[in-house]
């Protein structure tokens, strides 16, 4: 009986330090100032920006990835991401240290390069 109880401390301990390490890990997001710029930005370039896209313009992620695609989640594997414009990376301030903005089906993130978890997201700032 002391053996189960000890196993379920255990596993409710570690449960709850994941969660804990997780919410603190999520802190870094847009700021207002970079939502503010990336929304102008596509808002003045967004036709500019789908140039050349026609007959092969995603038509959007499968709904499996497209609901793993979130804040404290990973990116899925294998994809496909596109960099920021390089005219709108020019005027945005620096990503913090070891974060990068990329955009993935229609989206803006903020993903840590080590971990490759998603931080923050730009639903609607991409037009399609």
């Amino acid at each position: 009986m002391r053996h189960i109880l000890a196993i379920s401390l255990f596993i409710l301990i570690s449960t709850c330090s994941l969660q804990s390490r997780a919410s603190v890990e999520i802190g870094v997001v847009f700021s207002q100032d970079e939502i503010r710029i990336i929304s102008a930005w596509y808002r003045d370039n967004g036709a500019e920006s789908r140039k050349g896209k026609g007959k092969n313009k995603s038509t959007g992620l499968p709904p499996g990835i497209a609901r793993n695609l979130a804040r404290g989640k990973p990116l899925p594997p294998g994809i496909a991401r596109q960099s920021l414009p390089d005219d709108l990376r020019h005027v945005l301030p620096a990503p913090p240290s070891g974060y990068e903005r990329i955009i993935v089906d229609g989206k803006v993130l903020l993903v840590e390069i080590a971990t490759r978890v998603i931080h923050d997201i730009l639903a609607d700032a991409v037009l399609r």
